[in-house]
C-alpha cells in the first residue's frame, strides 16, 4: 500500500499554551514536508502534522526529525513533549481525549515548566586518571596487583580475578563519590534534577537539570568554572536548552 493509500492521521509532538493556531517551517516526521500546526482547545495546542497511521522505527533520521520540531516550537511556546511515534486517527479525537480530556492535567503541567529550562550534563573521566588513583589509593589492590608479577596466568587465575573486582568496586565507589562532588557543587542553581544511567567505564555523571531562565548564566559560569578546575581528570559535555523530555513525557492511549 503506498503512502497515498494509507490511513491518514496526525502525529503529534508536544502540547503548547497557546490559545491561536500556530504553524512551524521544520518539515514534520516521514520527510515528505507536511506543515506542522497546531490543533487549539481554549488556552492548550497540540503541535502536529499530517502522517500514516504506521509505527515509526527509532531510527536516528526519525527521532531527530521529532526533535527539530520540538527545538523550533520550545522558542515561541512553553512546551510539553509527547512520546515519539503517537499518532491520532483524526483531529477530534485529539480535541476531546487529549485536549479536552486532560485539559487540567496539560495547563498545570504548562505551568509548571513555564520560565525554566532542561540543560543536560555528562562528565567523564579521562583515559589513563582512574586506574593509576586507585593503585595509589588501595593498599590491598596494589599489593595483590604486585604479587602476580612475573607469575603465570594458570597459576594466578583465581587471584587475577579477584583483582579485577577489587577494581571494579574501587571504581564505583569513584564514579558515586564524583558524581556526588559534581552534583553538590551545581546543587544551588537547579529547581530539580534527573541523575540517569551512565554510558560505559569512564563516564561519571549523566544529569539532566531543570533549571529557572534567569539562573541559567549562572549556571553556565559554574559548569566552566567547575571544567577549568577539573578538566584535566574530567571531560564535561553541556547541552541545552533541550525540551523538557527528562521531567515531563505525555503518554497518550487512545483506547
Amino acid at each position: 500500500m503506498s503512502v497515498t493509500e494509507q490511513t491518514q492521521g496526525k502525529y503529534l509532538y508536544a502540547i503548547i499554551n497557546a490559545a491561536a493556531p500556530a504553524s512551524f517551517e521544520t518539515k514534520g516526521i516521514g520527510g515528505r514536508g507536511d506543515l506542522v500546526h497546531t490543533i487549539t482547545e481554549g488556552q492548550v495546542s497540540a503541535v502536529v502534522s499530517d502522517s500514516p497511521m504506521i509505527e515509526y522505527d527509532n531510527t536516528r533520521r526519525n527521532m531527530m526529525a521529532h526533535t527539530l520540531v520540538l527545538e523550533e516550537v520550545m522558542q515561541r511556546f512553553v512546551l510539553l513533549p509527547v512520546r515519539f511515534g503517537t499518532i491520532a486517527p483524526d483531529v477530534h479525537t485529539i480535541a476531546t481525549k487529549v485536549l479536552r480530556g486532560r485539559y487540567d492535567e496539560l495547563t498545570l503541567l504548562l505551568e509548571q515548566m513555564r520560565g525554566r529550562v532542561e540543560l543536560g550534563l555528562k562528565a567523564s573521566w579521562h583515559d589513563g586518571v582512574i586506574f593509576p588513583e586507585i593503585i595509589a589509593e588501595n593498599t590491598a589492590i596494589r599489593t595483590l596487583r604486585d604479587s602476580l608479577v612475573g607469575r603465570s596466568a594458570e597459576r594466578t587465575h583465581f587471584d587475577r580475578v579477584r583483582l579485577g573486582e577489587l577494581i571494579a568496586q574501587a571504581m564505583e565507589r569513584k564514579r558515586t563519590s564524583d558524581e556526588q562532588m559534581i552534583h553538590d557543587r551545581l546543587r544551588g542553581f537547579i529547581h530539580k534534577s534527573r541523575l540517569n544511567k551512565t554510558i560505559g567505564e569512564q563516564m561519571v555523571i549523566n544529569a539532566a537539570y531543570l533549571v529557572e531562565q534567569p539562573v541559567e548564566p549562572a549556571l553556565d559560569a559554574a559548569i566552566r568554572a567547575m571544567d577549568a578546575e577539573l578538566g584535566e581528570r574530567f571531560r564535561f559535555k553541556y547541552v541545552g536548552p533541550v525540551p523538557p523530555y527528562n521531567f515531563v513525557n505525555i503518554v497518550v492511549n487512545w483506547g
